[in-house]
């Protein structure tokens, strides 16, 4: 193997962010290192036009397709905002019904290709059952599966017959968790017979449907493995996910630079674990130091083949896929 191929393979397996609305230098040199996704966040948007620049300097830095993603779902956790339709929570969203949904998935992402991004990490298929919820609540579209399944499909449909990739999260579910995962662990403990009745309803439609993407989530489901986070776990990832529902298409994890990852396990041993159980992009949103560990950690996984080739290759053939049916040319 080459001396910058394991670095560079394991680098496309990174989603990475950056604070300011410029690229960064130090930035630039990892995209143009193979990192294939960027994540952009309201600490990165001025303007569209602003926003538009910036998604093409970001292009610009490599000689490979580059993805730009943006957690865009409406009401908080809008990243965009001047210049960029406010769209309601997906709560309030969901009391006019399908055609809403439908509407506000199509603005979503002319606006979002309209400058430059071509991935939205929406919509949340989360089933909201627990009041209690400290981090979900608004943000899913009912406490009924069927409701968030119908309606979730059609917001992915929307978003992607217009060009911009759609995002399911978070697998398995985070709906009825007391804990949010940006601080600790959370962990769920129904049997198998309700998740498969309430939270994995919605995930099994969105595969159904062909969304191109699925958000795994820091929370220990204990009835599938009770020892790992979702994110984390073989069992979660490759059992349920890709070998019960069937799903090939590309799966991102949630951020490791969370609380419910980073204060239990180093950030570069938590992303040799995620693409070693099946995660094909890993999340680092913040922090350059732990992008370079990410990259060091799994560069050196693949050598040693920790993370086999294969693991790679399909991973790698996932988002390759995804760039070539999504990402922007400039």
């Amino acid at each position: 193997m080459p001396p910058d191929a394991a670095p560079h393979a394991a680098a496309n397996l990174l989603c990475i962010g950056f604070d300011g609305p410029t690229l960064p230098p130090a930035t630039a040199e990892l995209i143009a290192g193979g990192v294939g996704v960027v994540i952009l966040f309201a600490r990165n948007a001025e303007t569209p036009a602003q926003i538009a620049k910036l998604t093409h300097a970001i292009r610009e830095a490599a000689d490979h397709p580059v993805i730009v993603c943006v957690d865009q779902e409406g009401g908080k956790v809008q990243r965009f905002e001047g210049g960029f339709t406010a769209v309601p929570a997906a709560r309030e969203l969901a009391d006019g019904g399908e055609a809403a949904v439908r509407v506000a998935g199509r603005t979503q992402a002319d606006e979002l290709r309209a400058v430059g991004v071509d991935f939205n990490l929406a919509p949340v298929l989360d089933v909201d059952t627990n009041p209690d919820n400290p981090v979900i609540g608004p943000r899913s579209l009912s406490s009924d599966p069927a409701i968030v399944a119908k309606l979730g499909v059609a917001w992915i449909d929307a978003m992607q017959r217009e060009g911009v990739a759609a995002c399911a999260k978070h697998f398995p579910g985070h709906g009825d968790t007391t804990v949010d995962s940006h601080e600790d662990l959370p962990r769920i403990t129904h049997d198998r017979a309700r998740l498969d009745a309430v939270e994995l309803v919605p995930f099994r439609a969105a595969v159904a449907a062909g969304v191109a993407s699925v958000m795994t989530a820091h929370v220990v489901a204990e009835s599938i493995d009770a020892d790992r986070p979702a994110t984390l776990s073989p069992a979660v990832v490759d059992g349920m996910l890709r070998r019960e529902l069937g799903y090939d298409g590309v799966v991102i994890s949630d951020d490791l630079e969370m609380k419910a990852i980073s204060e239990r396990m180093d950030v570069g041993d938590a992303a040799v674990q995620a693409v070693a159980a099946g995660v094909d992009l890993v999340l680092c949103c913040h922090d350059l130091d732990r992008q370079r560990a990410v990259i060091a950690a799994l560069a050196d996984a693949i050598e040693r083949g920790v993370v086999s080739g294969d693991r790679v290759a399909s991973a790698h053939r996932r988002l390759a896929r995804l760039a070539a049916s999504y990402a922007s040319a400039t």
